[in-house]
């Protein structure tokens, strides 16, 4: 089946392939389609995304509109359908009960494992909280991929074991995220630097990096710095990520203050000042 995606916003993990579309159906050079998937990944593009489902329509074909931005759970994942072709997911869910966090409420409190496909760059909920005996499959799978892993889609430092950092250092692992969201988050994020840099894992090789969440009720700006290089401190590259409602709504302050620490140059810059 030849199945148009749709998407309301263009992300460095969108699929490219020319069945990939970001506006109205070019009714002149549309290839031919059975079916369009509009693909929302965020609640605040819900409106685009069902205005683009209603333009398409007119093709003639079914259209179904449906994401994360909905909960909707996700089955087993397809390479390259609603992620770029390297783009992988292994797992779906997550046990913790994290108040800022949608993945619970759509994948359920329960991990699913997902059967294995081919792909190097990790976006699993919460890879680390699957069995043993999966965890190390995917490894497998990722030892035998040209491109050098990456985890972006985090990983979780208070389950980090050894055994976990041996597979990391065996794969040649090129980038992997961690978390530092609450208070409670930092000590966790610490031992974990600590058991990376002895696994071998350096700090000036930049690949140990830290999504921090800023801007949320009761935050401030000097909270937030302290948490970001507390980050440094802890030898990993901090990435500011700035709480949005269901809405998408942030304040313009917020915002500026993110970009200063979102972007790689100006990150690496302040590390180098330290």
């Amino acid at each position: 089946m030849r199945i148009a995606r749709v998407f309301p916003r263009k992300t460095a993990a969108t699929p490219n392939d020319e069945l990939v579309f970001f506006e109205q159906p070019p009714m002149l050079t549309l290839p031919e389609i059975d079916e369009v998937h509009v693909s929302v990944a965020f609640t605040y593009d819900i409106k685009r995304a069902e205005a683009l489902a209603e333009m398409w329509r007119q093709v003639g074909v079914p259209v179904k509109i449906g994401g994360p931005a909905y909960n909707e759970p996700g089955g087993d994942f397809v390479p390259g359908r609603y992620l770029k072709k390297g783009y992988v997911i292994t797992s779906r869910g997550c046990p913790n009960r994290c108040w800022f966090c949608s993945v619970p409420q759509r994948e359920g409190y329960e991990l699913r494992e997902l059967p294995i496909t081919e792909g190097y760059n990790v976006l699993d909920d919460n890879l680390l909280a699957c069995s043993d005996q999966h965890i190390k499959d995917v490894f497998r799978m990722l030892k035998s991929q040209r491109e050098r892993p990456m985890f972006t889609g985090g990983l979780e430092a208070k389950i980090l074991k050894r055994w976990h950092v041996d597979l990391l250092k065996e794969v040649k692992t090129k980038r992997m995220y961690f978390a530092y969201d609450t208070p409670d988050d930092y000590e966790p994020l610490v031992n974990a630097g600590k058991m990376l840099r002895e696994g071998g894992f350096t700090t000036q090789s930049h690949v140990l990096r830290c999504y921090v969440l800023i801007g949320y009720r009761g935050d401030t700006f000097s909270k937030a710095e302290k948490r970001l290089e507390d980050t440094i401190k802890a030898g990993f590259v901090p990435y500011g990520m700035l709480y949005r409602d269901a809405n998408g709504v942030v304040d313009i302050q917020w915002k500026r203050f993110q970009r200063e620490w979102a972007r790689p140059a100006i990150i690496f810059s302040k590390i180098k000042q330290r």
